[in-house]
């Protein structure tokens, strides 16, 4: 618990520093996730409010093994993933993994400049530690578990008893661990993940995602039992700066 109530602390320490304009380091891929500079700073702001209010709960057991899923396609998840994962590992004394569980659309592989080779797929197929599987990215103490190579029959290992294994694992490797999974109206792997994780938070498009879909996608995760840990309302739009939104 200490090393987290650390964690929280840097991060707090991080947000009074954006809200004074003093700049903070721009994340690899920040231009993909948002338009324009007021966007991708409220993208990364939403990253450090999910690590605080996730991750950093002051409970006993705090999440640590998150699936994030969108309600729809083009939800923005991958990239909602990918700026809380490398927010984890900026600040946290120990290894943080990006998970590619998303076999449909995979999308990190080609946001962080690296291969999709040797995955999360072979590893579920083989016995090789999962250290054989997972790629050191460029920022530090930030992994990826990609997708790996793909077949029509990919989404039913998630079904196996192999992918709770490798879940394990990766809990016992690394500190935390961001799952980026498939729409949830679309498919159930994100209901097949998340029954192994702590917990799963929707992602959900502005202007775009109906509440009949997100309260039907809720009601399904109940039924199955899967903490909903929190929700993101991605794609913002700001009509006017977002340093005067912030003050209305």
């Amino acid at each position: 618990m200490s090393k987290h109530f650390e964690l929280l602390q840097e991060l707090e320490r991080e947000q009074s520093r954006r809200s004074e304009s003093i700049p903070a380091p721009v994340f690899p891929h920040e231009e993909l996730i948002a338009g324009s500079s007021d966007q991708s700073r409220w993208a990364t702001d939403e990253a450090l409010r999910l690590v605080q209010q996730i991750f950093l709960q002051k409970t006993q057991d705090p999440p640590r093994v998150v699936v994030f899923a969108g309600v729809d396609h083009r939800s923005g998840c991958s990239q909602i993933s990918a700026s809380v994962a490398e927010v984890l590992a900026k600040h946290s004394t120990e290894p943080v993994c990006l998970v590619e569980a998303n076999f449909r659309s995979p999308a990190l592989p080609e946001m962080f400049g690296t291969t999709n080779h040797h995955g999360l797929a072979d590893a579920l197929r083989r016995k090789e530690p999962i250290s054989s599987f997972v790629k050191p990215l460029s920022q530090d103490k930030l992994w990826l578990l990609s997708s790996g190579k793909l077949a029509d029959d990919s989404p039913e290992l998630f079904s196996s008893s192999n992918f709770a294994g490798r879940i394990t694992q990766l809990r016992q490797q690394f500190d935390f661990v961001v799952i980026d999974a498939p729409p949830l109206t679309h498919y159930s792997d994100a209901v097949a993940i998340a029954k192994h994780t702590d917990g799963l938070v929707l992602v959900l498009e502005a202007n775009s995602t109906r509440k009949e879909a997100a309260t039907a996608i809720t009601q399904t995760l109940r039924s199955a039992d899967i903490p909903i840990l929190g929700a993101v309302l991605n794609k913002r739009t700001f009509p006017i700066p977002e340093q005067l939104y912030r003050r209305i």
